[in-house]
C-alpha cells in the first residue's frame, strides 16, 4: 500500500512536470507580450521574431512582392528590417532595391508626382503629397473640395460629408499654421493625409466612422451649407471668411491630435507608413500607437506593418487568452512543486517506519537475547 501511494506520488511528480514543461514556452512568449503591450516597438520585436521564426524567408518574399508592386518605398523598409535583425540577403536583390528607390527619388519622377498632388489633391508619396499640401496651404485644395462637396450638399446629391468637414477643418488649420510660422504643418500634413486617404478608399471603417462623428463635433453643418453657396475658387479670401466661421476651434482637440500623429508618422517612417496605419487604424489610439512605433522603428515601419497589421499596434492576441497560459503554467508549477512535497513527505514517512520497524524488532528480540545467555 506504502509504495502504491509512493508511486501515485512519482507519476503525479512525472505529469505535473511534463505539462510545465509543455507550457512554459507558451507562458514565457505570453508573459513577454503582456509586459510589452504599451510599447508598440518593443511588442512588434517580440511579433516579429515570431513571425521570422515561423517563415524565414518572409523578409525576401516580401521585397520580391513589393518591387513587383513597383513600391521601392516598401522593399526598402523591408531591406532595413533585414539590416536591424542581421538577415542577410541577395546581394543582387539588394542592388534592384537600391535603383528601384534611386528611379524613384529622380528629379523628374518627383516633379511628376508633385504636379499630380498639386491638381488632384492625391497622395502617395513625399513627392504628390508635397503637391497635396501646397495646395492646401495655398488653401486652393480645401476650397476645392469644400466647393465640390457643398454643391452636392446643397443641391440634395450625395455628399461626402467626411472630405467636406476636413476640408473645412483644414482651412482653419492652414490659417493657424500661417499665424505659428509652420507650428501647425505637422496637424495641416495630417489633415491632409486623412482627406486623402478617404477620397481613395483607404480610411479604415472603424477610424473613417471615429472622424465623422468628430467632423458633426467641429463643423457647424447650416453655417457650412450657407457659405458653400457663395464660396469660389476665384474668390478665396471671401470663401475662406464664410468657410472658417463654421469651424468650432473649441471642439477639435480630439480631431487635432488624430492629425499631428498621422503627421508625425508621415515624419518619421514616410508618407505611405502614414497611409497603411490610416487604412488598419479602427481608432484615434491605434494612430497614436503607430506614431510612437514610427518614433522608434523609422524606415522599418512599413515592413512591420506589412507583417503584423494591426497586430503591430496592440496584441493580436486578447490579454485575456495570454493571461490562461501564464494562469496554466502556474497551475502546472502549483502541481509540480505539491507533487515534489507529497513525493518528498512519503520516502520520509517510508524512511521512518522502516527505522521504526527495526527499532521494534530489536526490542522484541532483547527477552529472547537475555534468556539465551540466562
Amino acid at each position: 500500500m506504502k509504495w502504491r501511494r509512493l508511486g501515485s506520488a512519482l507519476g503525479g511528480l512525472a505529469v505535473s512536470a511534463a505539462v510545465l514543461a509543455a507550457l512554459w514556452p507558451h507562458a514565457r512568449e505570453a508573459g513577454a507580450l503582456l509586459s510589452t503591450q504599451d510599447d508598440p516597438a518593443e511588442l512588434s520585436d517580440l511579433q516579429i521574431d515570431s513571425a521570422l521564426r515561423e517563415n524565414p524567408a518572409v523578409v525576401a518574399q516580401n521585397i520580391e512582392a513589393a518591387l513587383a508592386c513597383g513600391d521601392a518605398e516598401l522593399a526598402n523598409s523591408f531591406v532595413e528590417l533585414a539590416r536591424d535583425r542581421n538577415i542577410t540577403l541577395d546581394d543582387e536583390l539588394s542592388r534592384r532595391v537600391a535603383d528601384a528607390v534611386v528611379a524613384e527619388n529622380s528629379p523628374s519622377h518627383f516633379a511628376r508626382r508633385f504636379a499630380t498632388g498639386l491638381v488632384t489633391g492625391n497622395a502617395d508619396d513625399v513627392a504628390s503629397l508635397s503637391g497635396t499640401v501646397a495646395g492646401d496651404l495655398f488653401v486652393f485644395g480645401d476650397i476645392r473640395d469644400v466647393v465640390r462637396e457643398g454643391k452636392h450638399l446643397t443641391m440634395g446629391e450625395d455628399t461626402d460629408r467626411l472630405i467636406l468637414g476636413l476640408a473645412t477643418a483644414g482651412l482653419a488649420v492652414t490659417a493657424a499654421t500661417y499665424i505659428t510660422v509652420g507650428g501647425m504643418a505637422p496637424v495641416r500634413a495630417g489633415l491632409t493625409l486623412v482627406k486623402d486617404a478617404r477620397k481613395v478608399g483607404r480610411l479604415g471603417e472603424g477610424l473613417a466612422e471615429w472622424t465623422g462623428r468628430s467632423v458633426r463635433q467641429v463643423v457647424d453643418i447650416p453655417v457650412l451649407e450657407n457659405a458653400v453657396g457663395s464660396a469660389s475658387v476665384m474668390r478665396p479670401g471671401a470663401s475662406i471668411s464664410a468657410i472658417t466661421a463654421a469651424f468650432r476651434a473649441e471642439k477639435a482637440g480630439g480631431l487635432v491630435r488624430l492629425a499631428k500623429d498621422v503627421g508625425r508618422i508621415g515624419e518619421r517612417a514616410g508618407i505611405r507608413a502614414a497611409q497603411d496605419t490610416l487604412k488598419i487604424a479602427e481608432n484615434p489610439k491605434d494612430v497614436a500607437r503607430a506614431a510612437r512605433l514610427a518614433k522608434g522603428k523609422g524606415g522599418q515601419t512599413r515592413a512591420i506593418l506589412k507583417i503584423l497589421g494591426r497586430g503591430a499596434l496592440l496584441l493580436a492576441a486578447g490579454a485575456f487568452n495570454l493571461t490562461l497560459w501564464l494562469f496554466g503554467a502556474l497551475m502546472a508549477l502549483f502541481g509540480f512543486l505539491s507533487s515534489i512535497k507529497a513525493t518528498t513527505e512519503r520516502l520520509t514517512q517510508s524512511w521512518l517506519d522502516r527505522r521504526k520497524a527495526r527499532r521494534l524488532r530489536k526490542a522484541a528480540a532483547l527477552p529472547a537475547i537475555a534468556a539465551t545467555r540466562g
